[in-house]
C-alpha cells in the first residue's frame, strides 16, 4: 500500500503542473545506453564467436534457434525460449552453456564459455537482455502526402452511387434497366448496337457461359422450335439449376482462390484434402449461397455458429481458402515462413474481394494506392493470430515426412472409425522392439559399417521402424483416414503484430493494432474482439454494403465472365494502376442491385444474360471497330475462345464419353505429405490418372507444377496468384496438340467409329450429325460437299500407303490385304509434345474408311469454330 501511495503521489504531482509527458516520464524505463554498450562490448562478440556458426542467418539454424536475432532468442527453438529477460535461471542460453553435462553443453565444437563470459551473459539477461532497437523511419504510419487527395479523387474509394436510369432515344430496344445504361453510352457515341444473335448462336453461347459445355442437338432443337416469349428464360433457368452451373462458375472462383493441391515451389508437398474445398466451392455456387456469406465462410468459417456436425465440417472446409496457397517449406527460418504465409493470405483476401494490391505495402507505403505500411500490418496481425493449418511446416533440406505436421490440420467433427485396439496394441509393441534395436545400432561403428549390398548395416532397422510407424499412423491419425481438412483456426496466442521494417521478418518496428484499410470507411465495423483473431470482423468489413469495393468487384467479375471483358478490364486491380470503368454508372447500378437482391450470384447472372446487351450478335461494322475496337461499350457480343477446361470437356461431350458424375475425391487424396520429385513417379501417376479420367476438367488433379496434359496448351490458370482474368493466347503449340495429341486422336476415333456404326445413315447424314455435335449447327451444302470430298480423297490416299511396322513392343501380325492395311496416318515415331506416342489410335483404324472419318472428326475438333463461342 505504501508503494502504491508513493506512486500515486508522484503521478498527482506531475499532473498538478499540467505535464502529462512528465507523468509518463516517471514510468519510463531507465536510460539503456550503458546496457547497450555492455551488450555491444561483451555479449554480441561472444555470440558471434561461439554461437553464430550454428545458430544464425548464415547457416541452417540448429534446433531452429537463432541467436543473431532478438526475437529468435525470445521465441527460442525446438526446446523453448533461449532467453527470458530478467530471469537467467529460466534462460536456456545460459543453462546450456554452463551445464556440467558434457554431452549437452554448448557450444558443441570449440572452446566453452569462460567463467567471466558466463557471468557477463548472466548479467545481461538479468538486466533485461537489452538489444539495440532498429531505427524507425520518421514517416512510418503517416502515409504519403498525396494519399488524402487520392482518397478523394480515385473512383474506386468512393461510396456506391445510385445513378438514375438514363433516358434513351430507342425506347423499344432495352429489355432491362442495365440495357438503358449500355444504350445511353452507345447513343452518346453514335454507335448503334448490332442485330440480335440467332437462336442457334444464342443457345450455344449461353450453354457454354453458364455450364462450360456445348448444348446437345436435342436442346438446340427444343429451343429453336419454342416460339414462346419466355423461351430463352426457360433455357437460362434450366442451366442455372443444373449441377454443371456450379462446376463452371465454381471454377471461376477457384481461379481467384489460387486453388492448388500442393504447396508449389522449392519442395512440392501434396495437399491430399484440398479436393474437399473444391467441392465446397462447387456446392456453394450451386446452392447460391449469398456472396457475402460465401466470403465470410471462407475467411472465418471456423468462428461461425453451426447447428449440426455436418454444417460445422462444411464451415471448417471453407477456410481452406486461406490455407491452400503456395508455401516455401524449404524456408530455413520459421518467422520468415510464417510472415511469408501471412503475406500470401493478405494478398489472396484483398485481391480476390477488393481487387487491391495490398501486399505492396509489406515493405513500404504503397507506391500508388493510399495504403500505408501500418494498414498492411493491421491486417497482418489478424493472420499472425491465426494458425495456418495446411498440415506442413518449414524445414530446410528435410526429407520423408519432415514437412508433414498432422497437428497443423483441421480435424473434422466426424470421427474416424475406431481402430482395432488389438492391432494398435500389437503395432505399439512391435514399434518398441524395432526402435530399441535401431537405437542400439544407429550411429555406431557397427551400424555405419557397409553390408554386402553397399548399404549401412543400420539401414534395414530404420526401414523396418519407418514402415511400422507409417502403418501405426494409418490406424491412429485421423488425417490419414481423411477426417481432416486444410484450413485455419485461431492461434493460441492472439495479439497484434509489429511492423516488419523493410518487410524483413526479424526487424521489428512498433506494434500496430489489428484493423482494416483506412482508405475505406465502414462505420458499422468498429473494432476487433480482443479474444479472437479478428477474421470474423474482417469478413464483416469486407462484405459490408458500405464497402463499395466488395460489390463492385463481384459484379465486375460476373460481367467479365459473360462478356469476355469486365466493365473494369483489370478485374484484380481497382487501384490507381488499374483501368477505369468503361461505364461507371452501369457498374454502380449493378453493384447496388446485387446487394439489394441479397448478394445472389444466380439472380445477377440471370438478369445479365436476359438483357438485350447479352443477346446481341457478333457482327463487327468497320465504323464501330474504329471507334471502339475493344468493344468496351458493348455494341456487339465479342467472340471468345473457350478456356482449357471447356475445350477438353466439349471434346468429351461431343464424342459422348464425358462422365458428368462427380468423382469421389481426387487422385491426390492418395498421396502422402512428402516431397514430390520433379518428374518423379508421383507426378507421373497423377498425370496418368488425369489422362484416364473422363470426368469434367474441374475435377482433374491440380498439383502445382503438374498440369494435366490435356489442359496445358490452352492457358490454364496460374495457381500461384489470384487470377481473375486468364490469359488467352493463340500459339503453334495449341495447333500441334490438336493435330498430334493422343487425347484428341483417340477421342476422334471413338466418334468416327460411332458415326460409321449407324449402318442405315448416308455419309451426308453422318457429316450433318458430326457438325451438329461439334458446332451446334447444320453444315451448309458447300461444307457437306467439301467434307465428302475430303473423306473420299483421304480414304483413297490411305489405301495407297505402304504397310507400317508397329513399334517393337507389338508383335507384327500376318500382313493384311492391301485395301485393309493398317497404315499409319502419320509417322509412327511421331510423338506429341508430352512425349507420348500417337500411333496407338492410328493402328486401331484398321481400314482406310475409319481412318478418313477419324481425320474428318479431328479436323472439326481442331477447328477455330470448335474452340470459339460467338
Amino acid at each position: 500500500m505504501t508503494l502504491n501511495r508513493r506512486l500515486m503521489a508522484r503521478l498527482l504531482t506531475a499532473l498538478a503542473v499540467g505535464s502529462p509527458a512528465a507523468a509518463l516520464a516517471e514510468t519510463k524505463p531507465a536510460d539503456d545506453t550503458a546496457k547497450l554498450a555492455f551488450f555491444e562490448k561483451k555479449i554480441r562478440p561472444m555470440l558471434v564467436e561461439h554461437c553464430y556458426a550454428c545458430h544464425s542467418a548464415e547457416t541452417k539454424p540448429a534446433g531452429n534457434l537463432r541467436v543473431d536475432d532478438h526475437k529468435g532468442l525470445l521465441t527460442g527453438g525446438n526446446t523453448g525460449a533461449a532467453v527470458v529477460p530478467g530471469n537467467p535461471a529460466k534462460s536456456l542460453l545460459l543453462t546450456r552453456t554452463s551445464t556440467g553435462d558434457a554431452k549437452r553443453r554448448m557450444p558443441v565444437q570449440g572452446e566453452h564459455l569462460s567463467e567471466e563470459q558466463l557471468a557477463d551473459l548472466k548479467t545481461w539477461i538479468a538486466d533485461g537482455a537489452v538489444w539495440p532497437k532498429p531505427k524507425i523511419p520518421a514517416s512510418l504510419g503517416k502515409g504519403k502526402p498525396e494519399y488524402d487527395q487520392l482518397k478523394k479523387d480515385h473512383w474506386a474509394w468512393q461510396p456506391l452511387k445510385q445513378p438514375a436510369v438514363p433516358t434513351v432515344k430507342d425506347t423499344a430496344w432495352a429489355k432491362d434497366d442495365l440495357d438503358r445504361f449500355v444504350l445511353a453510352k452507345l447513343e452518346e457515341k453514335k454507335l448503334p448496337p448490332v442485330a440480335d444473335a440467332d437462336k442457334t448462336t444464342l443457345i450455344r453461347r449461353i450453354t457454354f457461359d453458364l455450364t462450360g459445355l456445348p448444348p446437345t442437338p436435342a436442346e438446340i432443337d427444343a429451343f429453336v422450335k419454342d416460339g414462346s416469349s419466355d423461351a430463352f428464360a426457360k433455357v437460362v433457368d434450366r442451366l442455372l439449376a443444373s449441377p454443371a452451373f456450379g462446376e463452371r462458375w465454381g471454377r471461376h472462383w477457384l481461379d481467384v482462390a489460387r486453388y492448388g493441391e500442393s504447396t508449389g515451389p522449392s519442395r512440392n508437398i501434396p495437399y491430399p484434402h484440398a479436393w474437399k474445398y473444391r467441392d465446397y466451392v462447387i456446392d456453394s455456387v450451386n446452392a447460391d449461397v449469398p456472396y457475402n456469406r460465401f466470403i465470410t465462410e471462407q475467411v472465418a468459417g471456423d468462428l461461425l455458429p453451426a447447428a449440426t456436425p455436418a454444417e460445422r465440417d462444411r464451415l471448417l472446409t471453407a477456410t481452406g481458402f486461406l490455407a491452400l496457397g503456395v508455401k516455401d517449406v524449404n524456408q530455413r527460418f520459421k518467422v520468415r515462413f510464417v510472415m511469408d504465409n501471412v503475406d500470401e493470405q493478405v494478398d489472396a483476401v484483398t485481391r480476390s474481394t477488393l481487387a487491391l494490391t495490398v501486399s505492396c505495402a509489406r515493405c513500404h507505403d504503397h507506391k500508388f494506392d493510399p495504403i500505408p505500411t501500418t494498414d498492411y500490418y493491421a491486417l497482418a496481425g489478424i493472420f499472425t493470430s491465426t494458425d495456418n493449418c495446411a498440415g506442413v511446416r518449414n524445414k530446410m533440406g528435410g526429407g520423408g515426412l519432415d514437412y508433414y505436421d498432422p497437428a497443423m490440420l483441421v480435424k473434422l467433427s466426424s470421427t474416424a472409425p475406431a481402430a482395432d485396439p488389438e492391432k494398435v496394441k500389437k503395432l505399439e509393441a512391435e514399434l518398441a522392439v524395432a526402435k530399441k534395436a535401431w537405437d542400439e545400432i544407429r550411429g555406431t561403428p557397427k551400424g555405419l559399417a557397409k553390408a554386402p549390398n553397399g548399404q549401412p548395416v543400420q539401414r534395414p532397422f530404420r526401414l523396418k521402424y519407418e514402415a511400422l510407424q507409417a502403418e501405426f499412423n494409418g490406424l491412429t491419425d485421423p488425417a490419414q483416414a481423411g477426417h481432416a481438412v486444410h484450413g485455419v483456426r485461431d492461434a493460441k496466442t492472439i495479439a497484434d503484430t509489429e511492423v516488419r521494417l523493410r518487410g524483413e521478418a526479424e526487424k521489428l518496428g512498433p506494434v500496430v493494432p489489428r484493423g482494416f484499410l483506412s482508405v475505406l470507411n465502414v462505420p458499422e465495423v468498429k473494432g476487433i474482439n480482443p479474444a479472437q483473431s479478428g477474421r470474423l470482423e474482417l469478413a464483416k468489413w469486407l462484405t459490408s454494403p458500405n464497402n463499395p469495393l466488395a460489390s463492385r468487384v463481384a459484379v465486375n467479375r460476373v460481367w467479365q465472365h459473360l462478356f469476355g471483358r469486365g466493365i473494369v478490364s483489370t478485374s484484380d486491380n481497382f487501384g490507381i494502376n488499374g483501368d477505369v470503368p468503361a461505364n461507371p454508372e452501369l457498374l454502380d447500378h449493378l453493384a447496388g442491385r446485387f446487394v439489394q437482391d441479397g448478394w445472389s450470384v444466380k439472380k445477377l447472372v440471370r438478369a445479365v444474360v436476359l438483357s438485350r446487351s447479352y443477346q446481341l450478335g457478333n457482327d463487327a461494322p468497320a465504323t464501330h471497330l474504329t471507334a471502339d475496337p475493344a468493344n468496351k461499350l458493348i455494341w456487339r457480343h465479342t467472340p471468345r475462345r473457350l478456356d482449357a477446361e471447356e475445350i477438353r470437356d466439349a471434346a468429351l461431350q461431343v464424342v459422348g464419353t464425358l462422365d458428368r458424375a462427380r468423382p469421389a475425391a481426387s487422385p491426390a487424396k492418395e498421396l502422402r505429405m512428402v516431397e514430390m520429385r520433379d518428374n518423379g513417379p508421383e507426378a507421373k501417376n497423377i498425370n496418368e490418372a488425369a489422362d484416364k479420367t473422363e470426368h469434367r476438367s474441374v475435377y482433374l488433379p491440380l498439383l502445382r507444377g503438374v498440369t494435366p496434359k490435356s489442359l496445358a496448351p490452352f492457358d490454364p490458370v496460374d495457381q500461384t496468384l489470384v487470377s481473375g482474368n486468364r490469359e488467352t493466347t493463340n500459339v503453334p503449340g495449341q495447333a500441334l496438340f490438336l493435330l498430334n495429341s493422343a487425347f484428341v486422336r483417340q477421342h476422334s476415333l471413338l466418334l468416327a467409329e460411332k458415326l460409321l456404326k449407324e449402318k442405315d445413315a448416308s455419309d451426308a447424314a453422318r457429316i450433318e450429325k458430326a457438325y451438329r455435335l461439334a458446332f451446334g449447327r447444320l453444315p451448309t451444302a458447300k461444307e457437306t460437299d467439301r467434307a465428302n470430298a475430303f473423306i473420299g480423297e483421304y480414304e483413297s490416299s490411305f489405301r495407297q500407303q505402304p504397310v507400317a511396322v508397329e513399334k517393337p513392343k507389338v508383335e507384327p501380325k500376318t500382313p493384311a490385304k492391301k485395301d485393309e492395311a493398317a497404315a499409319p496416318i502419320i509417322d509412327p515415331d511421331q510423338v506429341d509434345q508430352t512425349g507420348e506416342s500417337v500411333v496407338e489410335a492410328d493402328v486401331k483404324a484398321k481400314d482406310g474408311r475409319t481412318a478418313a472419318w477419324l481425320a474428318f472428326v479431328q479436323a472439326l475438333i481442331g477447328s477455330a469454330e470448335f474452340r470459339y463461342v460467338r
